[in-house]
């Protein structure tokens, strides 16, 4: 069932083109994921859609009712961030409209927050139009992908790992037509030249023809004939060459090897040892007294809820508390929200090379990488977005001469393109890492090693996140075993004393521990 067609939809900021788009429809359970990178509208979209922004000439066609949750939410001091989104989220879903539109709902939310999101969105079979840089977030969720590219929309089939395979199907096509292209533009000037040759041969008298052979068969009007054709031909070739529509080759993003302070004598050394290192709020104990290292190249994420002392660990590893040993030859960069490590009166460039020691091609390389191309490094910071500051901050890090990187939330407010440009810069870098982020993607493809802290306990896992998870499922499966033999032990007693002196109390606990039993099962 249709639930909203909008057609023409124009829109201009200035003298710039936003959008041009001759059609865009909902139907219902669509769960539509909207993309692109910042500023080329996503939000703007929504409030149109969602009829906030009126435009002369379009045309929106809505048979249901909507409600948008918007990104930027009310400050309350007593609440977190998380909280307020939640809120904000419980009140869309009380109202229940036709369409939910959210606006970055997952920013402020932790990983047990974001869970409970996608749950009620899915149970909820509700039809959704999100925008979100949370990968996984839209591969949970998406029936649908929006990409917003150039002023116009393309729509993808799909989650956003489907998309990402049609677009990487795409380069591979690309890259086929390309090289089609350039053989059959090779075959073509070769075709000349040798029709350009064969006509220049023809104008001379063969070597072995008499004069009177010569004579007889009047060797200089074909021999001009023949070259006359010839030259029709080349021509005709050349006529095609310029005709040959070009095919642009894929680009290619080969790995980036910087220098790195150091490298040889921290590569796979513990370059920081933590011994009974703890955090207390008056007397409750953030996390109680533990121990464990990093080794240089190690690429540590630090997982866990809001509140459980993420950002106050990694102020102690900065800070070189007295629980916190740290190498002599390790340099700390560390990446804030505050964004305290740029100087807003200079440039993009002048900024990167204030603390880096890699030469100019490389840091315009890294920064073309973000995003930033040919004059846009001289860009002021002061005149820069929010998100393009953090990209700044980013690659200003990267390129410093330090050799590990302790980054707080390095990814909120990045858009996908420029968040997968990072995350394969960080994949090149041959330093240490150690990350805090709630961007399941971006543990997944980047952590070899996992701390995470729940329940005033800190466990470490020396692997990738996918081992991590998989050791979780494996000892949850061993858990729910163990308390499966323990539900049919009670239920054999039950059943026996049921025989014995049968009680409607006794046939409930049977009852209750019958369902305990269902759903430990399904669990396994």
């Amino acid at each position: 069932m249709l639930l909203l067609e909008a057609t023409a939809v124009n829109y201009k900021v200035q003298d710039r083109l936003l959008f041009k788009i001759d059609s865009l429809k909902i139907h219902r359970h669509q769960r539509i994921g909207i993309i692109g990178r910042n500023g080329s509208g996503k939000t703007t979209l929504l409030n149109i859609l969602a009829g906030n922004i009126l435009l002369e000439k379009s045309d929106i066609d809505l048979s249901t009712s909507i409600k948008l949750v918007p990104q930027l939410k009310r400050s309350e001091v007593e609440k977190s961030g998380g909280e307020i989104t939640q809120m904000y989220l419980q009140e869309a879903f009380n109202e229940s409209p036709g369409i939910l539109m959210v606006d970055e709902p997952t920013t402020h939310l932790d990983a047990e927050r974001i869970e409970w999101l996608e749950r009620k969105l899915l149970d909820s079979q509700r039809t959704l139009l999100v925008v979100s840089h949370d990968r996984t977030f839209l591969d949970t969720l998406c029936t649908d992908i929006w990409e917003i590219d150039n002023g116009t929309v393309t729509e993808y089939k799909g989650n956003y790992h489907d998309y990402a395979n049609q677009k990487a199907l795409e380069v591979k096509e690309q890259q086929t037509a390309f090289e089609k292209y350039e053989k059959e533009k090779q075959q073509l000037k070769e075709a000349i030249i040798k029709k350009e040759e064969r006509a220049q041969r023809a104008t001379k008298k063969p070597k072995n023809l008499s004069v009177t052979d010569a004579r007889q068969k009047g060797a200089k009007p074909y021999y001009a004939n023949k070259q006359k054709k010839l030259r029709k031909t080349a021509s005709a070739f050349e006529t095609r060459l310029e005709q040959l529509e070009e095919v642009k080759k894929p680009k290619e993003i080969p790995a980036i090897k910087m220098d790195i302070l150091n490298e040889d004598i921290i590569r796979n050394q513990v370059i920081v040892r933590a011994e009974q290192v703890s955090s207390k709020i008056n007397a409750h104990f953030l996390w109680k007294p533990v121990n464990f290292y990093i080794r240089g190249g190690d690429k540590l994420a630090i997982i866990g809820a809001n509140g459980t002392g993420k950002t106050t660990l990694i102020k102690k590893i900065i800070q070189e508390e007295e629980e916190i040993v740290i190498s002599p030859a390790v340099k700390i960069g560390y990446f804030s929200q505050h964004l305290t490590i740029l100087n807003e009166e200079k440039s993009i460039l002048e900024n990167t090379q204030l603390t880096s020691k890699q030469n100019e091609t490389l840091i315009r390389t890294v920064l073309a990488r973000m995003h930033f191309r040919n004059d846009d490094v001289y860009k002021k910071v002061n005149v820069l977005s929010g998100g393009e500051k953090v990209k700044v901050a980013l690659a200003k890090l990267l390129l410093s001469d330090v050799n590990m990187l302790v980054l707080d939330e390095p990814t909120n407010f990045l858009d996908i393109q420029s968040l997968e440009a990072f995350e394969t810069l960080m994949q090149n870098y041959q330093g240490t890492v150690i990350f805090v982020t709630h961007d399941r993607m971006l543990v997944k493809k980047l952590a070899t090693k996992i701390l995470e802290i729940n329940n005033q306990e800190i466990t470490i896992f020396d692997g990738t996140f996918a081992e991590y998870e998989e050791q979780q499922n494996d000892r949850t499966i061993n858990e729910n075993e163990e308390e499966l033999l323990l539900i049919e032990t009670k239920i054999s007693d039950v059943l026996s004393r049921l025989s014995i002196e049968p009680s409607e109390q006794l046939d409930q606990e049977f009852q209750k521990l019958l369902q305990e039993k269902k759903e430990l099962k399904q669990n396994i």
